[in-house]
């Protein structure tokens, strides 16, 4: 799949997500029943509350035994439910259990002929993510990662100004992307070998690919700096290699302050984009001539409000309406997938 294929995806998504959700419910009818397998990963409170409270979705409950899990549902006031019940009531499945086991439940869920929204990183083993593409290719099933900044306003408006052409041939894309990951919080992240690139740089990962599409060498270079007696290695650069470009991610899980600097930049030759921060997202173009809606030289693009997952599962069910398709196929999702654990040395 080339750039161009890869890009021709970033457009598509705008119409949906610009109409007012109490209009899109009241015209579509019913809400859709989605239901959690986990709610023990980091993302999985907020999107569990969103369901809860979006005019799209029919939550039915959480299925969820572990400790972290239970505590999420009592303190949101969400239904504990039994697998069985969420297999039988729900359209939808949002797996957002432990990293460990994605796949397992991803796969559990397409088994029984649910659409499923699927948290990064989708896998541990190449094995497995191709199981769960192939799975729901052959069971004809909606598959969505659940990436964090898929529909951000600042990625979309790069993306659509590289797909226009307004920055010339892309020769460098960079990223920075850390955290100061609490030390109760390292052996989890230790538990795979990719450590914090494979947790958290994934974000800028599937970003940078789908961007420019395969890399034709991936090095990855991990590293272990923090004093801590664990194994996670906390600091770590991935280059992604392409016939006339090259992306470069940074990770660390070390960074001191608040607010840990996270970053996005694309270099044309006939312009840059620059997103940082990323939140609150701030954007910058800086072009050599005029192109599209912008000017000639440097200029800050005004970014309309964001709200991490709200823009990823008004899209699912705007898809299982059958009002649009998903802006990220499968190709692109294994592709993504399988990128991840190369750079993360999981490959």
């Amino acid at each position: 799949m080339n750039r161009r294929q890869f890009l021709s995806t970033t457009a598509a998504a705008s119409a949906v997500l610009t109409t007012p959700r109490s209009l899109r419910a009241a015209a579509s009818g019913a809400r859709i029943p989605i239901g959690f397998l986990g709610a023990s990963h980091s993302h999985g409170p907020a999107k569990v509350e969103l369901a809860m409270k979006s005019p799209d979705w029919d939550f039915v409950g959480v299925c969820d035994s572990s400790v972290a899990g239970r505590q999420t549902c009592e303190k949101l006031g969400a239904r504990l439910i039994s697998q069985d019940e969420l297999l039988a009531r729900a359209r939808v499945v949002a797996v957002e259990s432990d990293v460990r086991d994605h796949a397992a439940h991803a796969l559990l869920a397409l088994k029984a002929g649910k659409h499923v929204h699927l948290e990064k990183p989708c896998a541990a083993t190449l094995a497995d993510v191709r199981a769960v593409i192939a799975l729901a290719r052959e069971r004809k099933l909606l598959l969505q990662g659940g990436f964090m900044w898929r529909y951000h306003p600042g990625f979309r408006a790069i993306f659509e100004a590289v797909r226009q052409g307004w920055l010339g041939d892309v020769y460098l894309v960079r990223g920075f992307i850390s955290n100061s990951l609490a030390a109760a919080r390292r052996p989890e992240w230790a538990e795979f070998s990719g450590g914090a690139m494979f947790e958290l740089g994934s974000h800028l990962i599937d970003a940078a690919t789908r961007l420019l599409g395969k890399p034709k060498a991936i090095t990855p270079f991990l590293a272990r700096h923090g004093k801590f007696e664990d194994s996670l290695r906390d600091n770590n650069v991935a280059v992604l290699d392409y016939e006339r470009a090259r992306a470069v991610i940074f990770n660390t899980a070390l960074q001191a302050g608040a607010t840990p600097p996270r970053s996005f930049e694309v270099l044309g030759t006939k312009g840059s984009a620059t997103l940082a921060p990323i939140e609150p997202g701030k954007l910058t173009l800086d072009l050599t001539v005029a192109a599209g809606p912008y000017r000639k030289g440097a200029q800050d693009v005004p970014l309309p409000a964001y709200k991490r997952y709200e823009d990823d599962f008004i899209e699912l069910a705007a898809v299982i309406r059958g009002e649009k398709k998903l802006s990220v196929s499968l190709d692109e999702e294994l592709l993504v997938a399988e990128t991840v654990l190369r750079a993360s040395g999981m490959g």
